[in-house]
């Protein structure tokens, strides 16, 4: 990584506290940091590096902060970002809340955590469990443990030694998050699907965990985030929109929701917010099935569906009425917003296929798998 420097500026670009890991640059050279990034951002760039003469400035923004990392070598860019990213979430752990009043108010332990997460340039233990074993404040004072914990210096730094669980078990998620935009004639405009793998795990000792998957997803770098080979996908949730409206009278709404996934599925919690006009009044609903709720401090109406099986198709009328408004801006109509959870269903395809939990020892081990479905960002504009 190699980075030379850390600081921490304030709105105006004033350093609210640096440490300088290598020496090798002067450390003055952040001065320059603020005119180049408005000269940047005067020119549309919003590119977070900066190169200047020799010097390389890496930044990320937090709230009205600055943390810049300075380099004057080829350093690992990607690494620098992550470990910027992992020191406000450090700061976030440590007090609550990062901002500049909670810098000035932690000198010291700031100075120490700086200490402990890079050396000479590259990250150490940034893992805010282990330093909080270890680093901790105890109102003004500040309290270092005479040594570290062993797992800062075991093979794998975020796992303790001698863990034992009375029952052996490992959890395992699969969760896809379906993206959707739909146009206000119907055309999908956007639709992908963001899937994770999520573990909990209660093993115990240092077992090794083998998964198999079948081949329907490319992993990405990340590790646990998989992205769909087969790119676009079918709604599972299709809302059409009839809405007449007519000035100084009321405005009337036609809702049709269909299901288009598998008989065999079924969506739970489904909620269709459906945006009115800010005056609308003395509302008036009728629905094949499910409740309805006028929210008028959101301006919608929340149509609750608590079970809605695949290859069904449902009606909803809603009547409102207008005491004031001659027309309505259709540019700036919101969307239709659908939320739900399909458990034991998958749009991917992605199965585990095994979970081997291999342990010297030899116990015997549950590993359980879930599969569920939910709404990303997930709307369709109206007519």
């Amino acid at each position: 990584m190699s980075a030379s420097a850390v600081y921490i500026l304030d709105a105006k670009g004033k350093v609210l506290i640096c440490r300088n890991y290598r020496g090798d640059i002067d450390m003055s050279v952040i001065d320059k940091f603020m005119p180049l990034l408005m000269e940047k951002e005067e020119e549309g760039n919003t590119c977070p590096i900066i190169q200047h003469g020799e010097i390389a400035y890496i930044f990320t923004k937090y709230s009205n902060l600055h943390l810049v990392a300075t380099s004057k070598k080829n350093a690992n860019v990607t690494m620098v970002f992550s470990f910027l990213h992992k020191l406000v979430q450090i700061f976030l752990e440590y007090f609550k809340e990062l901002e500049e009043e909670s810098i000035r108010d932690n000198f010291v332990l700031i100075y120490e955590l700086l200490d402990e997460v890079m050396d000479f340039g590259f990250p150490q233990t940034t893992d805010s469990k282990i330093l909080q074993e270890y680093v901790t404040q105890d109102s003004q004072k500040l309290e270092i443990a005479p040594r570290p914990p062993p797992a800062v210096t075991n093979a794998v730094s975020w796992r303790s030694e001698k863990i034992k669980y009375r029952k052996n078990e490992v959890f395992l998620d699969v969760i896809e998050s379906v993206n959707l935009l739909v146009s206000a004639n119907g055309n999908v405009l956007r639709s992908e699907i963001v899937g994770a793998i999520k573990m909990r795990v209660y093993l115990s000792g240092m077992p090794e965990l083998r998964l198999g998957l079948n081949d329907k997803v490319l992993f990405e770098s990340t590790g646990n985030i998989y992205s769909f080979q087969e790119g676009k996908v079918k709604p599972l949730i299709w809302v059409e929109s009839v809405i007449e409206r007519h000035a100084h009278s009321r405005v009337e709404y036609m809702i049709k929701a269909k299901s288009q996934f598998k008989r065999r599925s079924t969506a739970n919690n489904v909620e269709i917010v459906i945006p009115v006009p800010a005056d609308a009044d003395s509302p008036k609903f009728k629905t094949t099935v499910g409740s309805c709720k006028y929210a008028p401090e959101t301006n919608a109406v929340v149509w609750t569906i608590k079970s809605f099986p695949g290859g069904k198709e449902y009606l909803m009328r809603a009547h409102f009425g207008l005491p004031s408004v001659e027309a309505e801006d259709i540019e700036g109509r919101p969307p239709i917003n659908v939320k739900f959870e399909i458990p034991y269903f998958t749009v991917s395809g992605i199965q585990v296929r095994y979970l081997k939990i291999i342990e010297k020892s030899g116990y015997q081990a549950l590993p359980w798998v879930r599969y569920i479905t939910q709404n990303g960002d997930y709307q369709l504009r109206t007519q």
